[in-house]
């Protein structure tokens, strides 16, 4: 979701929907409405009046409105204050559905998310390496059994599907030793296309990482910070950006490819490694598979166990110096307020990645600028699929639908 800040007070962070009292801004000042909603929860007319400066009489017919469409529920009254009891308003979970689809090289995600944001269902498919194929298949199954969930009628609320995958499916092949034939297959293979022709739904994609990147500024930590750079770990390190509140993309949908940062020169420069080299999963994977352990540990508990976090320790330490550094330099960019670090990994490992990294910082030279804080992401795991099922949800039902209508042409 893409936000407008309230400037109205230089000292708050908080982002707020402005609406209109003029004429012809119907549908805005429903969308307004609904935000206000979803950012502070269930509140009465009188709070959504003063978050959206709209008279209570067209908070009243908006509201009343919004009810009718099922897109809002009254929820209990609430008595003990001088006159009429305060009846709070909030999103109906069953007002409308979303599907997102997160495509990995290692797996596949799909979530069935509801108004509220809310995570209805989850599949989860596991493979060595996606084949276009194996991929349709699993997703035609769990929509049947999503209409099977849903119903005939909450069925024709859905809005439709979010795709979050790698904008190269098949690239740095060497790298993780991917057979030729499938990545041929997957340069031939239009993923957006074949979904849609699958579903008969709308279908809106987005670069993994950046979808990740959406879910943490909607739902997560980013609703309060304006500017911050996120990064995702997972088989390869990767990340977005996000300026004045609005995640930006770039002219090749690439804006915080955080994993394609140089570590330094090497040379003429041209074969120096990149941060997805030293700071990815795939890494800590091959620690484990060469010590004899399941290199599926990585997204579990079992990585701090006692057999396990020698190997995973060491990871951290070779990881954290990196993705410092690209911090330092996103920093002498873009005088960042913030980081976001999220993963594919369980709690114990994003607490201690963290802390290595903010460790890290104190061993580089921050003279000139103000380092970023380092904050932990809400979402994990979910990040990717999640985002790609709120592109639907937003584009239909945000006020600012910026982000979501350039996405495709940016991709």
């Amino acid at each position: 979701m893409s936000l407008s800040p309230d400037n109205s007070s230089a000292s708050t962070n908080k982002l707020k929907p402005r609406g209109s009292s003029q004429g012809g801004m119907r549908q805005y000042n429903e969308r307004v409405v609904l935000q206000a909603i979803r950012l502070n929860g269930q509140i009465s007319g009188a709070e959504i009046a003063r978050l959206t400066h709209l008279t209570a009489q067209a908070i009243s017919l908006i509201t009343k409105r919004l009810i009718d469409d099922e897109l809002l529920i009254k929820e209990t009254p609430q008595r003990g204050k001088v006159g009429q009891p305060s009846v709070p308003l909030a999103l109906n979970p069953n007002g409308a559905f979303a599907i997102g689809v997160k495509v990995g090289r290692r797996s596949l995600d799909i979530l069935l998310v509801d108004f509220s944001g809310a995570v209805r269902e989850r599949w989860n498919l596991s493979y060595d390496f996606a084949d276009p194929s194996q991929i349709l298949g699993h997703i035609s199954e769990c929509l049947t059994k999503i209409k099977h969930t849903l119903g005939a009628k909450l069925w024709e609320r859905i809005q439709g599907i979010g795709i979050a995958a790698p904008l190269h499916m098949g690239g740095w092949q060497q790298l993780l030793g991917l057979d030729a034939e499938v990545v041929a297959r997957w340069e031939r293979f239009q993923l957006k296309e074949e979904i849609a022709t699958l579903t008969g739904l709308p279908v809106q994609t987005l670069k993994d990482t950046t979808a990740a990147c959406v879910a943490e500024l909607v739902a997560g930590r980013g609703r309060d910070m304006r500017n911050f750079v996120y990064v995702f770990v997972d088989t390869f390190i990767g990340g977005g950006l996000v300026l004045d509140s609005h995640l930006h993309l770039g002219k090749h949908g690439n804006a915080g490819a955080l994993g394609s940062l140089p570590l330094g020169l090497n040379g003429s420069g041209k074969h120096s490694p990149q941060l997805l080299n030293v700071a990815s999963l795939f890494k800590l994977e091959s620690r484990f598979i060469a010590a004899g352990l399941d290199g599926r540990a990585t997204s579990d508990e079992r990585a701090v166990s006692p057999e396990y976090w020698p190997h995973t320790e060491a990871w951290i330490a070779e990881t954290a110096p990196p993705i410092a550094f690209a911090m330092l330099n996103s920093t002498c960019l873009l005088d960042l307020e913030g980081v976001i670090v999220d993963g594919c990994f369980c709690s114990a490992v994003k607490e201690a990645l963290i802390a290595a990294v903010e460790a890290a910082m104190q061993d580089f030279n921050w003279e000139g600028i103000v380092a970023p804080q380092v904050f932990a992401g809400t979402i994990g795991s979910d990040a990717r699929a999640l985002g790609g099922a709120l592109l639907p949800l937003y584009a239909n039902f945000a006020p600012d639908r910026d982000l979501f209508l350039k996405l495709d042409d940016a991709l």
